[in-house]
């Protein structure tokens, strides 16, 4: 999942059609060699995505997910970096590209801390090392991408909800579904997914409209 869901909570998306994200340029904001160069610019385009994190709340997409696991063992892939599945309940969250309210050791990936206010330069680890959003940029290994496949590996029913599916490897979790796993596709403007033949139903709406239209056709299926 992109910003789709929590898009409709007014976090911003992560990149309009101009390939910029909040008017800076991807690989200014998004990139090692973009903390580099300007690791201050950086702090602070991450410092407003957390203070606008604490604005918002989930949705009725995020809330009806949190409803299904009273029938289902839903489990959630996100690649949003926001804690909105949390907010709101669900009980099982995989963040694919880290996380707003934590941050990270640059000498060390797995020193990660909990993190809800400004990061600045000069905040550093237990061995002086500064911190920095503990957030996938581009070049960067995706950590998370093998629980992921195994989750997806073991899926009876797999939901894709608001993703353009061109950012990899997250896209190609699809590719790991058991071959007869129906696949639900929930996105307004659905891209066209190729190579795949599982059984595949397009719900064209957003995600507010569409989970809880999901959620009756489960329901109808078991119930």
């Amino acid at each position: 999942m992109r910003a789709g869901i929590s898009a409709e909570s007014g976090i911003s998306t992560f990149r309009d059609a101009g390939g910029l994200w909040e008017g800076h340029d991807i690989m200014e904001v998004a990139s090692p060699n973009g903390f580099k160069n300007n690791p201050k610019l950086v702090l602070e385009f991450y410092n407003l995505r957390r203070k606008q994190l604490h604005q918002v709340q989930p949705n009725i997409g995020h809330r009806t997910l949190v409803e299904l696991e009273t029938y289902f063992d839903v489990h959630i892939i996100t690649q949003n970096v926001d804690n909105l599945h949390e907010q709101a309940g669900s009980s099982n969250v995989l963040h694919l590209h880290g996380e707003l309210f934590k941050v990270r050791s640059t000498a060390n990936p797995n020193s990660i801390l909990e993190w809800k206010h400004d990061l600045l330069l000069g905040d550093t680890d237990n061995e002086g090392y500064q911190l920095r959003p503990h957030i996938v940029w581009f070049g960067e290994e995706v950590p998370a991408i093998e629980e992921a496949v195994n989750i997806t590996r073991e899926a009876d029913y797999f939901v894709i909800i608001g993703t353009s599916m061109q950012v990899y490897p997250a896209a190609s979790l699809i590719h790991h579904t058991k071959p007869n796993c129906p696949i639900f596709y929930i996105d307004p403007s659905p891209a066209t997914l190729y190579d795949v033949t599982n059984p595949l139903e397009i719900i064209k709406n957003t995600a507010c409209h569409g989970v809880p239209i999901l959620k009756e056709k489960l329901l109808h299926l078991f119930f």
